[in-house]
């Protein structure tokens, strides 16, 4: 081999090399929290309902709380995607991965919400919204010191893998798991297991380090509760006694160490709905 075919080849390495280590760059940029933020969309809740929640969602993101509790980070700057389940098929990326750091960055994440329609769907799969929302986390194009999912949902697991197994694997893989359970509902499809959707959440959803869950018995409370779970979340070092404050005025609930609630009790429901 000539030298200078020598010397193209080694040009054209170092060039390769080059490119690949900005890659690397570009999907390594740090933030303090990555988070996914699952919202069930099943057909148990009405068009009026899923308007309620973007708007809660959207209020909440760019609440000053919020805004004061990302930039008290040690990035001072979190990366953040917006996603709609409902079967163990059916979930949508509404909003892409996308850093927040400021109120600018906040209102340009929420608009997004208006640029696709509300669509509700069939069935109830916490365990396959898990799933997906764990897979974002390898193409978020950040790197978070903290790994979470925040799920909300009116009813229990009754498609797919059973949850309390999907939540232990994606625990395993350093995701914090919180939830937000919608009470405002007469039950699990009508039925009176309903007032124990909070015990469900707890006991066979939320887990991790810190985990926790904030049930919503009306829908008057959503934007609030979303606005408080949000500050938990995403307090760093200059936010933690706001951090303090939120977990001191109930109900803010802790992941138990003990199951006490049958986590097949969507699927059961689903089996005997006739």
């Amino acid at each position: 081999m000539s030298a200078c075919a020598r010397h193209l080849l080694s040009g054209g390495a170092a060039l390769a090399l080059t490119l690949s280590l900005a890659t690397a760059a570009r999907a390594d940029e740090p933030v303090d929290v990555e988070l996914v933020l699952a919202v069930d969309v099943s057909l148990s809740m009405s068009p009026e309902e899923l308007e309620i929640q973007r708007h809660g969602y959207a209020a909440a993101l760019t609440h000053e709380d919020v805004l004061k509790a990302i930039a008290g980070g040690a990035y001072g700057k979190i990366a953040v995607t917006y996603v709609e389940w409902a079967g163990t098929r059916w979930q949508r990326v509404i909003v892409p991965w996308t850093a927040i750091a400021n109120r600018a960055d906040a209102e340009r994440f929420v608009a997004q919400f208006s640029d696709d329609s509300l669509d509700g769907a069939r069935r109830t799969s916490i365990s396959g919204a898990l799933e997906f929302g764990s897979d974002l986390f390898a193409e978020s194009g950040f790197q978070g010191t903290k790994r979470v999912i925040d799920v909300s949902g009116d009813g229990p697991n009754n498609q797919g893998a059973p949850v309390d197994v999907t939540r232990d694997e994606v625990v395993k893989e350093g995701i914090v798991i919180n939830g937000l359970p919608l009470m405002v509902r007469s039950g699990f499809g009508g039925g009176s297991d309903a007032d124990h959707l909070d015990r469900y959440y707890s006991d066979c959803v939320i887990g991790g380090p810190g985990a926790f869950m904030i049930p919503v018995n009306d829908w008057t409370q959503f934007p609030e509760a979303i606005r408080r779970k949000l500050v938990l979340e995403l307090a760093g070092p200059a936010s933690w006694q706001r951090a303090a404050e939120e977990a001191a005025h109930p109900p803010v609930v802790l992941a138990g160490d003990k199951t006490a609630t049958d986590c097949q009790a969507g699927e059961k429901m689903w089996r005997n709905r006739g």
